[in-house]
């Protein structure tokens, strides 16, 4: 069986061998056995269930809960000559009988499905009058009402159990904690299931945490070397995600943002246009997240505090998912804990939830202040022993100098009680720095014994010791209070002289962005190569663009830069380079030999502009905004509008948001004559100052449309 395996892996997928463990995984599933399969992001859960279905005869049904999902996967398969389809929402019901049909005739050997269409009785059903080869329930701990994925459908998946007692069923995730684990065996009737729990650690990722000084400063250092890099950066809020990615974009890197107060179809455009291009930057908050597919995403950004680790690490986890170096960077602040636990206070839910959810917090601010290897206590977190230091975290890499607190903290949590256990931070340090301002004077504190007491240390000396004793549990943010302060009882022993307080050492700003440019991912391909390594990628779009897949569909990086090192001379070598099957051989090796020895120009891809315009028209976007978005004069964009109009591919009130009055007027001063319409030039004196002259066209554009009906 594992022969037949590796066969398929090599002919199919081109690659050599298996990673970790799934190839003992693939022969349990392949010889009939159930399997629960924890494998990290990137870690190619894929291909647990994609070669036994190959290898087995029926049909593979593969629940997963996202189109995005179903759809980039059955592109990848389609690419590799598999016969693969997503019955979903997207398919009208024509389609839906014709796929039946093929699916009857045996045409189709893998068929995607969301967890609410799999178990309605009429497609239970029908399964049932068919071959089965295995069932695959991907992203599988959304069985879990602890997790933060719960899908409601994904409970009654356990009567596959009942329904079809010989098929093999895998369940996969990549993010189950113990409790998840038991719950999905539980839910899905997986008791006879042998478990293949891999490790959660990504040694690919470095993890680089700093305090929160001027982010979007802090941000720009970050990514100064990383411009042609496709990343996420992650905010807590809609207004920074839409602020944070004009910011990027007027600094001259690609960004978009995405939230879910976004219309839908901009949301999807700007989902698509991730996943189609080179170097972009998706500006999210994490309705952001599961479904995204894309293996080249080069590094995450966090630029305000995630709410547990579980949600830093399945961020985190979107980077590098090619197995090549990707970066996850954040910058916190003590703000950005006052803002979650208010959240999580005006959130639903019982107080046990929140009492759970507190705990998760706390574990998140923890792993910000260790002292320790970062990849320890992360993976110490997940119930997993790393022994040794990574070597590949800040921690590891720049050393982290701690100082005895224990006399500062001592006056810090004195100065919390003294002032009444209800100021912030800004207000607690200016009493103990002494500064005689008029907020001190209203409430009295210049009067207070702590006052002046802390000049020995400076302003920023001061907040990180506060965010470090809330992160140790010291103290505590009152959310009823509005970011105020408060004694937690474990201060007691420390305020008593009973222990001492060792405390880590913030690294100047300048420092951090320096040793935080020059990464692995950033230098992945040296300066000799880029000219090379461009022109591989330009004819990797443009295939994909003529086959309509993502780029990393026709080839990933990893790919690409075995081919870049490697420099084959023939088909027979190209065979050789990881990930290059038989099929993609055949459809692309020439072309690519073409570019790599020098006698194929790199291709000029030119995107459609003209239909990505019409997309962010009827998405409600401004010709102002389209033009910020496209990069090009709001001429240009009037008249690709008027162009639009006219070919009845937009109306004219999803181009402009004129007041219903003046497009009235605007109108009028067209049909006042007889005969032909007059010109724009004819007209636009009557509007000078009022409207855009691009707004004439676009209305003159509407009008003779009408007229040639």
């Amino acid at each position: 069986m594992l022969e037949q395996a590796q066969r398929v892996l090599k002919d199919i997928f081109g690659y050599d061998s298996f990673r970790g463990r799934q190839g003992a995984i693939i022969e349990r599933v392949a010889s009939g056995g159930d399997a629960l399969v924890l494998m990290p992001t990137g870690g190619g859960k894929s291909l647990c269930f994609q070669v036994p279905a190959l290898l087995r005869e029926g049909l593979a049904v593969v629940v997963s809960p996202l189109i995005a999902l179903m759809d980039d996967q059955v592109a990848t398969l389609e690419e590799l000559g598999v016969a693969a389809a997503a019955l979903n929402s997207t398919l009208s019901a024509e389609q839906q009988r014709d796929l039946a049909l093929r699916i009857k005739r045996g045409e189709v050997k893998m068929l995607y499905l969301a967890p609410e269409r799999l178990v309605q009785p009429r497609m239970l059903a029908f399964l049932q009058s068919l071959e089965i080869a295995l069932f695959a329930i991907d992203e599988a701990h959304c069985v879990s009402q602890w997790g933060h994925d719960f899908r409601r459908e994904y409970l009654q998946l356990g009567q596959l159990a009942e329904l079809f007692p010989n098929v093999p069923r895998i369940a996969l995730t990549a993010t189950a904690d113990k409790r998840t684990r038991e719950e999905i065996v539980d839910r899905l009737h997986l008791q006879n299931a042998e478990r293949f729990l891999s490790s959660f650690d990504r040694p690919n990722i470095f993890y680089r945490i700093v305090p929160k000084e001027q982010p979007r400063k802090q941000l720009l250092a970050f990514l100064a070397e990383r411009r042609s890099d496709a990343g996420i950066v992650y905010c807590l809020s809609r207004k920074k995600v839409e602020e944070v990615a004009a910011f990027l974009s007027e600094q001259g890197f690609p960004a978009l943002p995405y939230h879910a107060g976004l219309p839908n179809d901009l949301r999807a455009y700007h989902q698509k246009r991730f996943l189609n291009e080179e170097g972009l930057i998706m500006v999210a908050t994490v309705a952001f997240g599961m479904g995204i597919d894309k293996p080249n995403v080069r590094f995450v950004a966090h630029l305000d505090l995630p709410k547990s680790l579980e949600a830093y690490y399945q961020e985190t986890g979107r980077g590098g998912r090619d197995g090549l170096p990707a970066d996850a960077w954040m910058a916190y602040a003590l703000q950005d804990v006052v803002m979650l636990k208010q959240m999580l206070q005006n959130s639903e839910g019982d107080e046990r939830h929140k009492r759970l959810e507190q705990h998760k917090l706390d574990a998140m601010l923890s792993l910000c202040e260790e002292t320790r290897c970062r990849r320890q206590a992360l993976l110490a977190y997940f119930d997993e022993d790393m022994p040794e230091p990574c070597g590949h975290c800040d921690n590891c890499v720049d050393g982290v100098q701690t100082w005895d607190a224990t006399e500062p903290a001592r006056q810090a949590l004195s100065a919390i009680f003294r002032t009444g256990q209800r100021y912030g931070v800004g207000h607690l340090v200016d009493v103990l720095l002494g500064k005689d301002n008029e907020k001190v004077r209203s409430f009295g504190h210049q009067h207070l014994s702590v006052f002046g007491v802390g000049k020995a240390l400076s302003e920023s000396e001061w907040r990180s010791l506060f965010r470090q004793l809330v992160a140790r549990g010291l103290a505590d943010v009152d959310h009823e209070g509005y970011g105020g302060l408060r004694l937690n009882d474990s201060c007691r022993p420390l305020l008593k002289g009973e222990v001492k307080l060792e405390l880590r050492r913030d690294l100047k700003p300048q420092v951090t962005a320096k040793t935080g440019s020059k990464s692995q991912a950033s230098q992945l391909v040296r300066g000799e190569e880029r000219e090379q390594w461009e022109a591989l990628r330009a004819l990797r779009r443009k295939l994909a663009e003529e086959h309509g897949v993502p780029p990393y569909v026709i080839f990933p990086d990893s790919t690409l830069l075995e081919m870049l090192r490697s420099q084959p001379t023939s088909l027979a070598e190209m065979a050789r380079v990881s990930g290059v099957g038989a099929r993609k051989l055949e459809r692309y090796g020439e072309a690519f030999l073409e570019v790599l020895g020098g006698e194929a120009e790199a291709p000029k891809v030119v995107a459609d502009v003209r239909h990505e315009l019409i997309i962010l028209a009827r998405a409600g976007m401004t010709p102002l905004q389209i033009a910020g978005q496209l990069q090009c004069s709001e001429k240009n964009v009037y008249a690709m509008l008027a162009e639009a109009i006219g070919k009845q591919q937009l109306s004219l009130e999803q181009a402009l948001d004129l007041p219903e009055e003046l497009m009235g007027e605007v109108q009028d001063a067209f049909l006042d004559g007889e005969g032909e319409l007059p010109s724009v030039a004819e007209v636009a004196e009557l509007f000078a100052g009022r409207v855009p002259e691009g707004v004439l066209y676009c209305v003159r554009a509407a009008l003779q449309s009408e007229f040639e009906m």
